[in-house]
This record gives C-alpha cells, sequence and structure tokens, in this order.
C-alpha cells in the first residue's frame, strides 16, 4: 500500500510539474497559475517524503506556510541587494550592501534554527531531518526538469567555466 501511496504522488509531482510548464497567465499565484501548481506538487513531495500522517499535517503546514513566507521575504530582499551595479555605487554604498547581505544571510540561518525548534514540536526528529533534505530534492528535481525543458544545464549545475567572454 505505501508503495501504491509513493507511486501515485510521483504520479501527482510528475503531472504537477508538467501542467505548470503548459499553464497559461503569469507567475502569479493564482488559479492555474504555475507558481500554484509548483506549490501543489511540493505539498504532494514533502508529505510522501517525509510520511506525515493526517493529524501531523494539520499541524505542520500552517507552521511551514509561515516558514515559507519569512523565507521568501529574506530572500526577496537579498535579491533586491544583488541587483544593484557595484560600479554605479560609493565604496560606503557597496560595504552598506554587503553588511546588509550578511545580516541577511544570518537571519536566514536564525529562521531556520526557529523554525527547527518549532518543527520538532510536531514531527518526529526523523520527519525534521527528512523534510530539509527533502526541500533540497525537491528544488534540484524542478531546476533540472525546467533545464531540461530549456535544453541545457539547470543553473549552477555545472562546473565553474571561467569568466563570461567579452565581445
Amino acid at each position: 500500500m505505501k508503495y501504491l501511496l509513493r507511486g501515485a504522488m510521483a504520479v501527482f509531482l510528475l503531472v504537477g510539474l508538467h501542467a505548470s510548464s503548459l499553464a497559461q497567465g503569469g507567475r502569479h499565484q493564482g488559479s492555474g497559475g504555475r507558481l500554484s501548481q509548483l506549490e501543489n506538487a511540493k505539498i504532494a513531495y514533502l508529505t510522501d517524503k517525509i510520511s506525515l500522517t493526517q493529524d501531523q499535517a494539520q499541524r505542520f503546514w500552517p507552521i511551514y506556510n509561515e516558514f515559507s513566507d519569512k523565507r521568501r521575504d529574506v530572500a526577496r530582499r537579498m535579491r533586491q541587494l544583488r541587483t544593484e551595479n557595484p560600479d554605479g555605487l560609493s565604496d560606503q554604498q557597496i560595504k552598506d550592501n554587503l553588511t546588509q547581505a550578511l545580516a541577511l544571510r544570518q537571519t536566514e540561518v536564525n529562521l531556520e534554527k526557529e523554525y527547527f525548534d518549532k518543527f520538532q514540536k510536531v514531527l518526529t526528529i526523523r520527519q525534521v531531518g527528512k523534510l530539509f533534505l527533502a526541500e533540497r530534492d525537491f528544488t534540484k528535481e524542478v531546476l533540472k526538469r525546467v533545464a531540461d525543458r530549456r535544453g541545457g544545464p539547470a543553473p549552477g549545475a555545472g562546473q565553474y567555466a571561467g569568466p563570461p567572454e567579452d565581445k
């Protein structure tokens, strides 16, 4: 029975990822949007990988969604810092941006520590360990599928090829 459930989850994941590539609409979360499809696939994937019971799932998902929202906000702020071209900034502005980036990385670590404790109140320590691995594996799988669709390696998947050539 367990293998049947895993097979069904895998099919759901594949269908969800395929459907997300065909979905119409923007990158916003809405009915039929790509992020909504991806989130549904992630929920199925994580639920399967960490073997959530129904009771655990009811308590876990609100905590996990809160964690994801906060982590997404930190990532957004980090991306904003990276978009500024250092050539157009003063040395002090560059220093300030780097200091902010380090503070954001620390915020991310503190967030993971905080939710590590919260997750342990709902999940076993083994499930918490599996959660962090499953999140990473899911991200790798999504990046691989996107790269396969585009016909090239996933961003950051290969070895360092040196600086870009000037043309």
